[in-house]
């Protein structure tokens, strides 16, 4: 195999480097990255994308600052921004208005759940349960916002606010919202005007006045979010496959090649740079040996090769991916994403979504040439399958799983470098690293060359969406 331990060593080591900043979205070090990844798909040989601006699609974000003053009147309570109150999105507003409770405020065709349905919530201010009916998990509840709010202001609110309902410390939960974050941005005016925030009751009162139909009205002042453009990029190649009759199949490879920057609080003279070396140097360099060995000896489907920006803001480059395909989403026929944030077995491959997709087979055959086992769905009480960047295309219905480094356990060893400035090249098992590549490689030419489509699981979260997608009874 072409796979050599020097090659996998050298693109951490410079992935990794102090020179990139700890890659962030945005930031020069994030693009240095990407430019990187170019050039060794260039390398490579691989052809590049319609519709691509050369090897990259570019994710145009917003920059987005919370209001920092202001307040909403509800019932006998009174809420101010900063203190019970967050307002992270939205033009300035000062309103009195009714008041409307809307379930969750989601709206899911496939399903047939509709929490607007025989609700008028035009110019009301429309409060909700958080995340999901699916799911209350804080971070399906940090997933669901973008779309909530889509939503409601396609139904006409004129305001939306989320009740702190989370499993979750309000405290750490204020302070992390009350920051900057990095958004896709939107053309769609009336979204982007829309005022979106969240509320730490007081009491359960008025919620509980206003499901029952109660009218309320709701006093809300805002001077509203500021947001900044910042621009990134997904870089994309692709190798065309060998078997004429397979063209329109395509697999597509994924991994996010982004990290969280630069420690701002670290003391003068102390390591500030979070390097990313597993997090996810070790996917990107999986990524570019998958690349490198299909291009040299293609499959038969045609393969997608997908580094991708902004994970780490929230699963943002994937997610613009998924609304603004370069390959029709009906013809890709599987997702092998590969993100990790550590490892404490070098015996191990992590593969979450085992079991789910019908590529069960492919994954044995790919890790057992190598030495390595696979370790099936660890600490499923992480939902790490919704938590990487295979979920985006999962919610879209195609098949998909997270090839990832072997992790067990969230143990001390894994814990020590998760997003520490200690996560280093130099701190990496090679030989690991080696084997790890060369199995995500043969993993993505197995599934490529299988047969059988892949496909969900009956009775899979995401089988419905994968029948609609593929027009599927």
């Amino acid at each position: 195999m072409s796979i050599q331990k020097k090659d996998v060593e050298t693109h951490l080591r410079y992935l990794a480097s102090d020179e990139l900043k700890g890659r962030d979205t945005g930031k020069p070090g994030g693009d240095t990255a990407a430019v990187y990844i170019a050039n060794q798909f260039e390398k490579f040989g691989l052809q590049q994308v319609e519709g691509a601006d050369g090897w990259f699609q570019k994710v145009p974000f917003q920059m987005v600052q919370p209001a920092q003053s202001g307040e909403l009147i509800f019932g006998k309570d009174k809420y101010n921004i900063g203190d019970n109150l967050l307002i992270i999105n939205g033009n300035p507003l000062d309103i009195e208005a009714n008041a409307i409770f809307a379930g969750h405020g989601w709206v899911n065709e496939e399903t047939g759940h509709d929490d607007y349905k025989d609700l008028n919530v035009k110019g009301k201010v429309v409060f909700l349960l958080p995340g999901n009916p699916e799911s209350n998990h804080p971070f399906s509840a940090f997933q669901a916002m973008p779309e909530k709010r889509k939503i409601a202001a396609e139904k006409g609110a004129v305001a939306v606010i989320e009740l702190f309902r989370l499993n979750f410390p309000w405290g750490y939960f204020k302070n992390f919202m009350n920051e900057a974050k990095l958004t896709i941005g939107s053309d769609d005016k009336m979204v982007n005007a829309m005022t979106y925030g969240w509320l730490k009751e007081e009491s359960k009162e008025a919620v509980a006045s206003l499901s029952k139909g109660e009218k309320m009205r709701v006093k809300l002042n805002s001077p509203g979010a500021v947001s900044t453009p910042v621009f990134s990029n997904n870089v994309i190649g692709m190798v065309a496959g060998t078997n004429p009759n397979l063209q329109e199949e395509y697999l597509i490879l994924t991994a996010h090649y982004d990290h969280v920057g630069v420690d701002k609080k670290a003391a003068e003279g102390q390591d500030s740079i979070f390097n990313g070396a597993r997090d996810n140097g070790m996917g990107v360099v999986a990524l570019l040996s998958a690349a490198k060995t299909l291009a040299e000896k293609p499959a038969a489907r045609p393969t997608v090769f997908l580094a991708v920006t902004a994970e780490e803001r929230g699963l943002l480059g994937s997610k613009y991916y998924v609304n603004n395909p370069l390959i029709p989403l009906e013809k890709t026929i599987f997702n092998l994403n590969n993100d990790g944030g550590g490892y404490n077995s070098t015996e191990h491959a992590a593969i979450i979504g085992y079991g789910r997709t019908g590529t069960d087979a492919e994954i044995q055959q790919s890790v057992e040439p190598f030495g390595l086992k696979v370790a099936e769905n660890p600490m499923p009480d992480e939902n790490l399958f919704d938590r990487s960047d295979n979920v985006n295309f999962a919610i879209k219905g195609i098949p998909s799983i997270d090839f990832a480094p072997g992790a067990l356990s969230f143990d001390a060893e894994v814990t020590k470098y998760y997003h520490q400035v200690v996560d280093e090249a130099d701190s990496i098992d090679y030989d690991y690293l080696l084997k790890f590549c060369q199995a995500y490689a043969r993993a993505a030419r197995l599934i490529a060359n299988k047969e059988t489509l892949p496909v969900w699981t009956e009775g899979d979260k995401y089988e419905a969406a994968g029948k609609v997608l593929y027009k599927k009874e």
